[in-house]
C-alpha cells in the first residue's frame, strides 16, 4: 500500500485533516494507495506557499532563458521516468499502458515547446501611436497573473496538467493544482519528480489533492488565485467559472464534447472505420474530444454499420497492462454506471443496440464494457445530445450535406468534429459551416503543442496549447512616454 502526503513548499507535507482518498485500481478492484483528502486549510497553505515563492527573489531571477531551462529540466524528468509514470497512471483510471506511456512523450514534447516560447512570455510589441500623439511612444509588455488555481480531471492526469502547468510557468506563474480525487498519485509523485530533478523553487508548484466540492472548491474561490484554469464537465465548468467570477479571478476551462464524425459517400470508408474507432472506443471514449455521434451518409450507413460492427469484434477487452489488449476498463465503477443507464435509454428512446452494451464475458473486474453501436438514432435523443463520457457511438443517418450540417451542429456542444470525404470543395464548406474549435479532414483526435484546442459554444473559454495557451497566462500592460516633455494645462480647452 501506498501512502502519500500533500506537496507544497517543495516537500511532501501532512494535511490539516486526518480522512484520506484511497485509490482503486480499475482493473481488479483493488485499493493500492491513500492520499490525504485536502481541506481548505490544506489549499490555504499552498496557496501561500505559490504567493510568498512567486514574490520571491529566486523566482524573480528566473529570467525567459532560465524558464526555458526548466521546463527542459522537468522534460527530462518526466522522460527519464516514463514507465514508472506511465503504470500510476494506467493503475488509477485504466488505460492501457501503451497509450498512457504515449502520452508522456506528449507531455515531454508539450514541455519542451513552451520552454521554446518562453522568450515569447514577456515580450510585447511597440505601438506607434496615430494622431496628434505622435510625440509619445508607446509600447505593450507581457507579465504573469501570480498565481494560478488548477482543477484537472481523471482521464488524462498528467497531460491534461501539463496543458496547464507548462505555459504558466513560461509565462512566470506559480501553480497550485487539485488533481482529480480519482487519479492524484501521478501528480504527487510528478511533483516529487519536479522538486527533487529540477531547478524549480520550492512553491512555485504545489499539489493539494481532494474532492471538487472542498479542496477545489477552496482552491478556486480562493481570493489569492489570480487565474483558475479547469477540465472537465460542462456542468462543472459552469460553477467553477461563477465562483471565480466572484472574485474577479481570470479564468479558463475546457469542457465536456459530442462531437460528430461525418461520413459521407465518397470517403475512404476503410480509413473512416479506422477514424471513428479511434474517435470513441480507444481511451474507452473517456475523452472530451470523442467523436460520439457518427453521422453517415444513407447510401453507405448500412456498409459502414456493418463493417465497423465486424471490425469490433476483433477488439480485445482486458487486462490494460496487457500488451494485446485494445481496451481497458471505465476508469471507475460511478462511471461504469453511468453508461450503462445511457445504453439503456437509448434503447428505451428507441435506438437500436447493433453492438455491445454490457459486460465482456470473463470480465476481471466490475468496470469493463463492451464498445457499443447505437443505431436508429433520433438527433433529439439524450444519447445523442448528452456526452456520455464512454465507448458509446450513436451512429446517426443524414440525407445530404445540408442534413449533416444541420445534425453537427444540433447539440449544445462545439469542442471538436471529424470530416470524411474525398470531395475537399465539400470539406472546406464542411469546416466552414461546423460550430466546433477543432475539425479534422480525413483524420480525428490529433493534438499537438504547437496547434492550440478548445471548443465553442457549452464547450468552453480559452484555448489550451499553441501561442494562443500561452496567452491565457499572461496579462498585457500598456506603457506610455512622452517624447516631448510638454504636459499640456488640462483646463487650457485643448483636449
Amino acid at each position: 500500500m501506498r501512502e502519500y502526503d500533500l506537496h507544497i513548499d517543495g516537500e511532501f507535507q501532512a494535511s490539516d485533516g486526518d480522512d484520506t482518498i484511497s485509490v482503486t485500481d480499475p482493473y481488479d478492484g483493488e485499493v493500492w494507495a491513500h492520499v490525504p483528502r485536502g481541506t481548505a486549510t490544506d489549499v490555504d497553505r499552498a496557496v501561500r506557499a505559490a504567493r510568498n515563492a512567486f514574490e520571491s527573489e529566486a523566482w524573480g531571477e528566473f529570467t525567459q532563458s532560465r524558464r526555458r531551462t526548466l521546463l527542459n529540466e522537468i522534460a527530462d524528468a518526466v522522460a527519464d521516468n516514463v514507465e514508472e509514470l506511465a503504470e500510476l497512471e494506467t493503475r488509477q483510471n485504466g488505460r492501457i499502458f501503451a497509450e498512457t506511456k504515449g502520452q508522456l512523450g506528449h507531455v515531454v514534447e508539450y514541455l519542451r515547446y513552451f520552454g521554446r516560447l518562453c522568450e515569447q512570455a514577456g515580450s510585447g510589441r511597440i505601438n506607434p501611436v496615430d494622431g496628434t500623439k505622435e510625440e509619445m511612444f508607446c509600447y505593450t509588455k507581457r507579465e504573469p497573473y501570480g498565481v494560478v488555481g488548477a482543477v484537472t480531471p481523471w482521464n488524462a492526469p498528467l497531460l491534461l496538467s501539463v496543458w496547464k502547468l507548462a505555459p504558466a510557468l513560461a509565462a512566470g506563474n506559480a501553480f497550485v493544482h487539485k488533481p482529480s480525487e480519482q487519479t492524484p498519485v501521478s501528480a504527487l509523485r510528478f511533483a516529487e519528480l519536479v522538486a527533487e530533478e529540477t531547478s524549480l523553487p520550492d512553491g512555485i508548484y504545489d499539489v493539494v489533492p481532494g474532492y471538487g466540492t472542498e479542496a477545489g472548491s477552496a482552491l478556486v474561490g480562493h481570493d489569492d488565485v489570480d487565474k483558475v484554469a479547469f477540465t472537465g464537465s460542462t456542468a462543472t465548468g459552469r460553477e467553477i467559472a461563477a465562483e471565480a467570477g466572484r472574485n474577479l479571478s481570470a479564468v479558463s476551462v475546457e469542457l465536456g464534447g459530442k462531437s460528430p464524425n461525418v461520413v459521407f459517400p465518397s470517403a475512404d470508408l476503410e480509413n473512416a472505420i479506422n477514424g471513428v474507432m479511434k474517435g470513441i472506443f480507444a481511451s474507452t471514449g473517456q475523452v472530451c474530444m470523442a467523436g460520439s455521434r457518427v453521422l453517415v451518409h444513407e447510401r453507405v450507413h448500412d456498409e459502414f454499420v456493418a463493417e465497423l460492427v465486424e471490425r469490433l469484434q476483433g477488439v480485445e477487452v482486458g487486462d490494460p497492462m496487457d500488451p494485446e489488449t485494445d481496451v481497458g476498463p471505465m476508469a471507475f465503477r460511478e462511471q461504469w454506471e453511468t453508461v450503462e443507464e445511457y445504453v439503456d435509454l437509448g434503447v428505451e428512446s428507441g435506438a437500436t443496440l447493433a453492438y455491445g452494451g454490457g459486460m465482456p464475458e470473463g470480465a476481471p473486474g466490475e468496470c469493463f464494457i463492451e464498445p457499443t453501436i447505437l443505431t436508429d438514432v433520433e438527433s433529439d435523443m439524450r444519447v445523442a445530445q448528452e456526452e456520455i463520457f464512454g465507448p458509446v457511438a450513436a451512429v446517426i443517418p443524414f440525407e445530404d450535406e445540408a442534413d449533416a450540417t444541420r445534425l453537427a451542429n444540433d447539440v449544445d456542444f462545439g469542442l471538436a468534429a471529424g470530416v470524411w470525404t474525398e470531395d475537399m470543395r465539400q470539406a472546406h464548406r464542411m469546416v466552414d459551416a461546423i460550430d466546433a474549435g477543432t475539425v479534422w479532414v480525413n483524420q480525428y483526435r490529433l493534438v499537438a503543442p504547437n496547434v492550440p484546442f478548445g471548443g465553442f459554444k457549452d464547450s468552453g473559454i480559452g484555448r489550451e496549447a499553441g501561442p494562443e495557451g500561452l496567452e491565457e497566462y499572461y496579462q498585457t500592460k500598456s506603457v506610455w512616454f512622452d517624447l516631448a516633455g510638454d504636459v499640456r494645462d488640462p483646463f487650457a480647452g485643448d483636449y
